[in-house]
């Protein structure tokens, strides 16, 4: 591929050199993780034998925190590897909805909406607030982001499903505990060779004057846009930049990438009753839970994994959840029961 791309007439397709670079670049991050865990494990080896003939406390010390250092990035090359699936390696839209809650609900959207901005900033992935919709009274009853970055939608695929809060409510006088619940929906952004044909008979487009994050420069236009697919029921907002033609050809990019998603879902329905990932945004339906009071505890009930360190989770410490994920991790029978109020 290197070769190909220093051929000078490589640029004269620039959908398929984009294409070929985007796909070098993937295996050239593969072969990294490959190489620093080949390195790492030979010095690790090194150091065992001096730690042994050292054989002092600081030694063995330093020996185990190297080897913790080994096992996570081993832990990070089997997840990559595991990321193989059609679109794994493309850019992720994340949608973000208030559900059962009022007030506390929208509090809870914009806790989560932090959690993923900062899990992206965490792995230098770009991201861009596409449509955000404020609570009456506080917080986010819907946001659209857009995050960019190598194998974004297989990282956060495992994130689609309800997420509850339990906590004491900030919004209540009495001081008492209260549960919320937010829904997260995670679609491949597609490359455009992928084919989706929409007619302009089967959507209605609507513009009207941008709000919340857009900047006053942004509210003083009829920028906004929203398209409605008739026959699916499919809604897409997008108001993120001045121009209504810009921001009707990115609502057009991210219908056809539900569109595609919703036929992917329907071949994989099995695969969706197993995990119970989709349903109505309340009690029963929660891929995980986030308890602040009367314990602090985060779990997640398809896999089992957990840790009390919610403060870390909330700021986008959530590689543990996503990995338990992606292995296919399973809870063991002690913990069928959801023990967590």
């Amino acid at each position: 591929m290197d070769a190909k791309s220093s051929d000078p007439a490589f640029w004269n397709l620039p959908k398929e050199a984009q294409k070929t670079l985007t796909e070098a670049n993937g295996i050239r991050q593969k072969l990294k993780y490959f190489k620093e865990l080949e390195i790492k494990i030979s010095d690790l080896l090194v150091l065992e034998e001096l730690t042994r003939e050292e054989n002092s406390e600081a030694a063995w010390a330093e020996l185990e925190k190297e080897y913790t250092a080994a096992g996570s990035l081993l832990d990070e090359v089997e997840v990559n590897m595991l990321l193989s699936q059609p679109f794994d390696h493309c850019n992720a839209i994340l949608s973000l909805n208030a559900g059962a809650g009022g007030t506390e609900a929208c509090d809870w959207t914009s806790m989560l909406l932090r959690m993923f901005q900062r899990w992206a900033e965490r792995h230098g992935n770009e991201v861009s607030i596409l449509d955000i919709l404020p609570g009456e009274e506080a917080g986010v009853k819907s946001a659209t982001l857009l995050i960019k970055g190598l194998n974004a939608y297989g990282y956060l695929k495992g994130e689609i499903g309800v997420h509850r809060l339990v906590r004491i409510s900030p919004f209540n006088s009495q001081g008492k505990r209260q549960t919320s619940f937010a829904s997260a929906e995670v679609i491949p952004e597609l490359d455009d060779e992928i084919e989706i044909e929409v007619a302009e008979k089967d959507i209605r487009v609507d513009v009207f004057r941008a709000g919340g994050h857009g900047g006053q420069g942004v509210n003083t236009t009829d920028s906004a846009v929203r398209i409605t697919h008739i026959a699916s029921g499919l809604v897409v907002t997008c108001q993120n930049e001045r121009s209504q033609i810009k921001n009707r050809a990115t609502a057009m990019k991210i219908l056809k990438a539900r569109l595609y998603q919703l036929e992917m879902d329907k071949k994989k329905a099995q695969m969706e009753k197993n995990y119970n990932e989709k349903g109505e945004i309340g009690w029963g339906h929660q891929i995980r839970s986030y308890v602040l009071q009367p314990y602090q505890m985060v779990k997640d009930l398809r896999t089992g994994e957990q840790t009390s360190d919610t403060q870390g989770v909330l700021d986008g410490k959530l590689d543990p959840f996503i990995y338990a994920f992606l292995r296919g991790k399973k809870r063991s029978d002690a913990d069928t029961d959801d023990d967590l109020g």
